[in-house]
């Protein structure tokens, strides 16, 4: 009976230390879930605005072959007609 007494008594010690240190866990995983979600949102903010750069840059450049392109065929559309010309 002493035994079983003193087994019980350890047991709810045991509970007792424990209890406080299993909510402190769900809490630390709740506040990394919490700090994931966070990150996660600055990630994609960042990666928006990188995205925003590039497609500017990609857009001046577009802009810029567009209009060489275009340059070039005229220059070549005026040697065609220079040497077709009747003068």
């Amino acid at each position: 009976m002493r035994m079983l007494k003193w087994a019980f008594s350890f047991s709810i010690l045991l509970l007792a230390l424990m209890g406080p240190s299993f909510l402190a866990a769900q809490d630390s995983a709740k506040q990394d879930m919490k700090d994931a979600g966070h990150e996660t949102k600055e990630a994609a903010k960042d990666t928006g605005q990188a995205t925003k750069k590039v497609a500017k840059k990609t857009g001046r450049a577009v802009k810029k072959g567009t209009n060489k392109a275009a340059e070039k065929t005229e220059q070549g559309a005026q040697k065609v007609k220079d040497k077709t010309d009747p003068n």
